[in-house]
């Protein structure tokens, strides 16, 4: 079993971290002893209590649950209404003035909105064809920052040929090539799975001024690499970064140790932890907690899974409703119900609301344990 104790200092001081509310650290390892200390309730209030019949009792909470879903459901019914109609009424101006007189004369704002709202969305399609009536305008001038958001989106879309063809208008129009222009289109290609391009293009850069690569295009390569398991690709960037003095950040050291521990490469794992630690301009964040301990929970290492939050929560890192969704999960694998129920029980206390994924994890333990009445009480 891995652990983290091998390394003396195992989490640096917090430095300029801003004051936040501090909570009371979970201690799962003290259920049984908190529990024991509520006395038995006297016989007469126990019967006064439970008046209502568990039939009763349920078809209260579904009736409210009922009303809860029919109010959320009209909500975002609403709210898709008025998206839609307002992408309509944007496609259907922007038509209208695509005349053999208006197609130049259209409102700034009118397309930059029209082409933001794809963007954002990404419906490159629609976005390509959005920048071309924008490029017919009177008032066009080229711009690199819609140019780079535009590559961007693109690669996110698996659409690395498109997002080389903008490059090059890109450069065609004048624009000044910068290293935010060239990681984009590195982005694209690595996220398409075209390593050999995007490690040429990387190799390119380093001989442009101005352009040479930095640790968030290091990053962005190394990540994609990550996806696909080409762990012998990240040690030659690694390497590649060291040679150039380029200093690993706190997304970088995340990515390497969210995969190393997907991978089960524990050592891995816990080297670039303690490297990561060691470094005076990197701290762990709550992205460096939830993958160390999804990693230990996975594999049915819980009790290293829980000294490695509690170090976490030593450091001053707050767990967030991603890291409870951890470790009910790794709970509810392992049969740890009542350490479930303590970590339900802290997010009551501290007003963490439950989203789908914690319902969905709830439901299967306590559904594989055969105990559908603890699930009803849960929701009570």
């Amino acid at each position: 079993m891995a652990t983290l104790s091998a390394h003396p200092h195992p989490f640096l001081p917090a430095v300029n971290r801003p004051p936040t509310h501090i909570l009371k650290p979970l201690r799962v390892s003290s259920i049984s002893a908190a529990k024991s200390e509520t006395s038995a309730p006297d016989k007469d209030e126990e019967e006064e209590t439970w008046s209502l019949t568990v039939s009763d009792r349920r078809r209260e909470k579904g009736l409210v649950h009922a009303e809860r879903e029919e109010v959320n459901r009209k909500i975002a019914s609403r709210k898709a209404i008025s998206v839609i109609l307002r992408r309509e009424a944007t496609k259907a101006f922007i038509e209208t003035k695509r005349g053999p007189n208006n197609s130049k004369k259209l409102l700034p704002r009118t397309v930059l909105e029209a082409l933001h709202e794809r963007i954002t969305a990404l419906r490159w399609e629609s976005a390509l064809k959005v920048f071309e009536l924008l490029r017919e305008q009177l008032w066009y001038k080229p711009n690199p920052a819609i140019y780079i958001k535009l590559i961007v989106m693109l690669g996110k879309c698996k659409q690395p040929e498109k997002a080389r063809e903008l490059f090059q208008a890109m450069s065609d129009e004048g624009c000044v090539m910068n290293l935010e222009a060239y990681t984009a289109l590195l982005s694209a290609y690595s996220r398409s799975g075209l390593f050999d391009k995007a490690f040429y293009l990387l190799e390119e850069m380093k001989d442009i001024p101005m352009c040479h690569p930095d640790v968030q295009t290091y990053s962005i390569l190394i990540k994609s690499c990550l996806q696909v398991f080409a762990f012998d690709k990240v040690r030659v960037l690694l390497s590649d970064m060291a040679s150039r003095g380029i200093r690993p950040n706190t997304v970088t050291y995340n990515t390497l140790i969210d995969a190393y521990g997907k991978a089960k490469m524990f050592q891995e794992m816990e080297m670039t932890l303690v490297e990561m630690l060691r470094g005076k301009d990197c701290e762990p964040d709550v992205w460096t907690m939830n993958s160390t301990i999804r990693a230990f929970g996975s594999s049915g290492q819980i009790e290293t899974m829980e000294k490695c939050y509690e170090r976490f929560q030593s450091a001053g890192i707050q767990p967030n409703i991603k890291t409870f969704n951890i470790l009910l999960d790794s709970y509810g694998k392992t049969g740890n119900y009542e350490k479930m129920s303590a970590v339900m029980e802290y997010m009551q206390k501290y007003h963490y609301s439950w989203t789908i994924v914690t319902y969905n994890v709830v439901i299967d333990a306590f559904g594989r344990a055969g105990d559908l009445n603890r699930w009803n009480i849960c929701l009570g």
